[in-house]
Formats: structure tokens, C-alpha cells, sequence
């Protein structure tokens, strides 16, 4: 009887540890969507499991066919084009915490790189590799949802990360939790000029391109409190300045601010200051 045993000779601590796996997202391309740039607060690895078309990055484009693994950074604007004639059919990796470095770029011979001016995208062929196999059970664990099956996914992207760093043009970078995302800001400033207006996070997804609650999370993560809460704060300052520098009543303030009653306005109000509407202004007249 032949018997061979292979010795692991040690753990190797995992670089991994701060990354996330977010969602996993299959496409087909059937005629019925727009092309539209967009971009994320994190990575993105797409995989082209069939077909052929183009992979946009602010303002750069490159072809795409099966067996290719794209990978974007993040704050990087991009999007996809299909052929009709051979349409794609890909698969989405969305990863929080980490970002990708390319060394050596210059000298590959099957990558395709391009700096923008947010961050960098690349490509290369994967025809070689086991990742479409990872993938297929990734995808099989999200289906069927059995017991530890997010556990299961986090550790079959780790594998998948390390078949990539084999390729010697690439390393990852530890992605920065301190500084504030291109779509976080994006969603404070807009909250803050539009703050009467009836905004949900729906309506907050829709100007980012990003899942509700994904950005709702990564909203939270950057700013500190989430974007309803940082809504109502807004509101509420203004409400103040209102009651401080004008006559107008309490249910005319609460219709410029957006709450949709008085009491619900006066409500919030209190449990924000502590004083019901009236009473700050009584209280503010009286300290002048």
C-alpha cells in the first residue's frame, strides 16, 4: 500500500483579517439595463463567466471576455457594456476593508492596468486558475443558506484572494477606516441642502448607486450616527435658528423642515434639546 503524507510546516498569519465580504452578485446581460457609471466606498472583484463586451473606468475603456478577472479599487468610477451578439454574464465580489496594489505593471504580459484619477483598475486573464470553481460554491453556500454558510463564504474569499496574490503583480493594501468616503460626503452634502425634502434611504441608495443598507452601514461607519439620525440633527439646527430669528409658528417651521406634522416636529424637537419648540424660543427672547 503507497502512503504519502505532506507536512505543513507552519501557519501563516492571515492578511486577511480586516476584510469583508460584503454581497456576491450574478448578471446576465438580456437587453434591459443602462450603463451607468458608479462607483463604491470598497473593492470590487468581476469575473466574466461567459460572453464578451467592455469594462468602462472614468473615462478609460478595455475589452472584456470570458476567464477575466477585473478588479476595481475603491472610489473608482466604472461601469460595464455588453455585445448583443455575445452578451456578458459575470459575477460580483463586493470586499470591504482592503484595496489592491500593482507592482510592476510595466512588465506583465497578461494585465491590463489603469490608474484614474481615484484609484486603479485592473485586469487579467484567470483561464488558468480554480477562482470560477470558488465562486460556483460561494454561490452555491448563499443559495442553499445552511448553518455557518457566511462563515463558509468569508473563508472561500480568502482562498480566493490568495490564488490572485499568487500573481506576482499584485499585493493588498489595508484599506483606511479613518478617512471619509467619497459617497459618505456625497450623501452629507446632499442631506444638507435638501434636508426639508422627504428623504429615505432609498432615495439616498438612488444618488450613489450603492445597497440601501450598505450605504446606511458605511454612512454610519464614516460619519458616526446613520443618515436619518444625521437628517433629524440637521433638521433640528435648523429648527432652532427658525424659532431664534423669526415669528413664524410652530406648525409653518415644522412644514419648512419636512417633518410631516407639528407634533411629530415638537416631539423630535424635545427629545433632541430637551425643551419643546416653545419653550426655546421663550427661553432664547428671555436671555436676550
Amino acid at each position: 500500500m503507497g502512503n504519502t503524507r505532506h507536512r505543513i510546516d507552519g501557519n501563516r498569519p492571515s492578511s486577511f483579517d480586516h476584510s469583508k465580504l460584503l454581497y456576491v452578485s450574478t448578471s446576465k446581460y438580456e437587453g434591459d439595463w443602462q450603463s451607468i457609471l458608479h462607483s463604491h466606498p470598497f473593492s470590487e472583484l468581476f469575473y466574466v463567466v461567459n460572453g464578451s463586451g467592455s469594462f468602462v473606468a472614468e473615462g478609460s475603456e478595455f475589452p472584456v471576455s470570458a476567464n477575466d478577472m477585473v478588479i476595481i479599487n475603491p472610489h473608482v468610477q466604472h461601469t460595464e457594456k455588453s455585445l448583443r451578439t455575445t452578451p456578458l454574464e459575470y459575477i460580483v465580489l463586493g470586499i470591504d476593508g482592503l484595496s489592491f496594489s500593482f507592482e510592476n505593471i510595466a512588465s506583465a504580459q497578461d494585465g491590463i492596468s489603469m490608474q484614474t484619477a481615484s484609484g486603479t483598475v485592473y485586469k487579467y486573464n484567470m483561464t488558468n486558475s480554480n477562482v470560477y470553481a470558488y465562486l460556483n460554491i460561494m454561490l452555491e453556500e448563499i443559495s442553499r443558506k445552511e448553518e455557518n454558510y457566511e462563515t463558509v463564504c468569508q473563508n472561500l474569499l480568502e482562498v480566493l484572494l490568495i490564488c490572485m496574490l499568487r500573481n506576482d503583480y499584485l499585493s493588498i493594501v489595508q484599506s483606511s477606516n479613518t478617512i471619509l468616503s467619497r459617497e459618505c460626503t456625497q450623501i452629507k452634502n446632499y442631506l444638507d441642502a435638501n434636508y426639508s425634502e422627504n428623504i429615505t434611504l432609498d432615495t439616498l441608495a438612488s444618488i450613489t448607486h450603492m445597497n440601501k443598507y450598505y450605504m446606511a452601514h458605511a454612512f454610519t461607519k464614516y460619519i458616526g450616527i446613520s443618515p436619518i439620525s444625521y437628517l433629524l440633527e440637521k433638521r433640528i439646527q435648523e429648527g432652532k435658528s427658525l424659532l431664534e430669528s423669526t415669528s413664524y409658528s410652530i406648525a409653518e417651521i415644522s412644514t419648512l423642515l419636512g417633518f410631516s406634522s407639528q407634533s411629530y416636529f415638537s416631539q423630535t424637537f424635545k427629545k433632541a434639546t430637551g425643551r419643546t419648540p416653545i419653550q426655546h424660543r421663550n427661553e432664547y427672547r428671555r436671555e436676550k
